[in-house]
Order: C-alpha cells, then structure tokens, then sequence
C-alpha cells in the first residue's frame, strides 16, 4: 500500500468511493440521488467506482456518466479481488481531503453525508454511520451480526464499533495512517478503528437493496468478516488455546488419581469403554479445533509474509478535458 500515490490535491474537499460488482442496474439512480446531495453541499468533489471485472454492462454504463461527468472516475481490477481490497483501493487513489465510502445499492442512504461530513468541524476524524435499524436483513443475519461483534469486541485489542459497515466519512489525516498500514486483509471497520484519533457517529434507518441481487454471501460472508476482524485484531484466541489445554490437561490429571485412589482402595473401577470412547471423541474435536484456529492465523502470516499487493489495477478511466 505504501507505493500508492493518492495524496490530496487541495482544491478536492470530498472523495466519494464506491466498490461495485455487476451493479450495472443501480448506477444511474445511485449518481442522481448523490449528486444532487453533492451539488446542495457546494463541496468540489470527485466519485470513484472501483470495480472488480464485472459479467453485465456495468463498465459501460459508468464510462457513459464519466464521458457526462468529469467528476467520475473508474479503477477496474484485473481480476476479482473482492469488496475490501476494492474499497481500499478508492481509498488509497482518492485525492479529496477528505473521502466517504458508500455502496451502491443505495441501503446507506446518501442524504446522510451531509450530516456526516459537517461533524468533521467539531474536530473528528472518523465519522462513521450507525444501523438504527435493517431492513431486509433476515433474523440469522442480524444474530450472526449480533454474536459476531459480541465476541470481536470482548476478544479484539480494539475496540470495532457495532452496527456499523463501511459508511464511514475519514479526513486525510486518516486516509495517509491508513497508507502506512501494510495488511492483506483489508478488514476496514477493523483498521479505522485501529488507528483511532477523534471519532463519532450518526445514526440512521438501513433501507432494503435498490434493485438486483447482492454478491454479498448472508450466513458464510459474514462469518467471514468476523472471523477476519477477530483474528486480525486479537491474539488471544491463541492464548485462550494454552489456558483451555492447561484445563483440560488438568483435568485428566485428575481423573487419573481418581482411577489410581480406586485400584489402590479395592474399589471397583469405572467401566470404561464408554468413557474411554467419549474422553477420545472430546478431545480429538478439541485438538481439531485448536488446530483449526492456529491454521487460520498462520495463513494470514504467510499472506502477510509473501507481501503480494492487496490488488492489482488493470485500467483507469477518467474523463480528460
């Protein structure tokens, strides 16, 4: 990330980033809604779509607004790296003094930039949208969501705000402490609040999807998200590993003594073949799992330690005047 050149161009007071992926039905009703909240702000601004190769027209039908709108610009990926590293990258090419990342879909409804933007004068960095309410969120995707910053929180060394995405307004300031951080993982929820400075918050309803069908996997994407925030953030897992064996291992030191104290008092001894089958099955699933989660944390290190980039732009488009 260190190598990217997007630093501020000082006459750019808003950069707007928005990843897309086959969203070639909601990008014109998108621009019409954000530019009329852009246009009654005043602020100079630029819109840039970050787009992994998409299979519909979408390309198209944001190279039609940038030939209207010398304000749009494009980075299309040479493959699909997904929606963190797309976002990362707006981020890291904006040019604003500050930048807002929002989806496409129009869930997070524009009209609260402003609001958003204005608290940046009472000295915030960070000023982040909070879910009041989901629509069209099924009951097992707001329990994952809910259990999920339970536990990041309890566990993480950070504290990751709950209810919250990616609708986020961050001044330059944090857009250069986001530059120097050299992740793979571009859990951006995680890395704002790791860098930390002055931050708050506007609360808001979320709407249902404007038009087509998410990419976004329900049940195993946001597992995915919050196993990425917790182990990104948090090695305690790990520790929690060593405090567990040291119980367990306890405690078939003692339910050693206690077969040992039978066979040294007459007693009859405990039958054992149900035992031994249960004691067996416990801790092969324990052993699993804790290798499992040591998997998990020496992928992200071997991630990290082949330094490959976070994404890799195949084209820009912009309009040239």
């Amino acid at each position: 990330m260190n190598d990217l050149v997007g630093r501020s161009s000082g006459n750019i007071q808003l950069s707007v980033i928005v990843p897309v992926y086959n969203e070639a039905g909601n990008i014109k009703t998108f621009l019409n809604r954000i530019q009329t909240i852009l246009n009654k702000t005043a602020l100079t601004h630029e819109i840039i779509f970050c787009m992994d190769p998409s299979s519909d027209n979408t390309e198209q039908v944001i190279q039609e607004e940038i030939n209207a709108n010398a304000n749009i610009k494009l980075l299309i990926f040479s493959r699909r790296f997904g929606q963190p590293a797309a976002t990362m990258a707006g981020i890291l090419h904006c040019v604003g003094e500050a930048c807002v990342v929002i989806d496409v879909d129009l869930q997070d409804p524009p009209e609260l930039i402003d609001a958003m933007y204005a608290k940046l004068a009472y000295g915030y960095e960070v000023v982040y949208a909070k879910r009041r309410s989901r629509k069209g969120e099924t009951l097992l995707k707001r329990v994952i969501s809910y259990i999920g910053y339970k536990v990041i929180n309890k566990f993480s060394d950070v504290e990751i705000p709950r209810n919250t995405g990616d609708f986020r307004v961050m001044t330059r300031r944090v857009i250069e402490e986001l530059r120097k951080l050299n992740e793979s993982h571009g859990f951006l929820r995680g890395l704002v609040a790791y860098v930390g400075f002055k931050q708050a918050f506007v609360e808001y309803d979320r709407d249902e999807r404007l038009a087509g069908v998410g990419n976004y996997n329900r049940f195993t994407g946001s597992l995915k998200i919050g196993l990425n925030g917790l182990i990104s953030f948090s090695s305690r897992p790990l520790q929690m590993m060593s405090v567990s064996g040291a119980t367990i291992a306890g405690c078939s030191f003692v339910l050693g003594l206690w077969y040992v104290f039978q066979k040294l008092i007459g007693m009859e001894l405990t039958p054992g073949l149900s035992t031994t089958v249960l004691v067996v099955t416990f801790f092969s699933g324990v052993q699993l799992l804790c290798l499992g989660l040591m998997g998990e944390y020496i992928g992200r290190i071997y991630d990290e330690v082949k330094g490959r980039p976070l994404f890799i732009i195949d084209k820009v488009i912009e309009k040239i005047e």
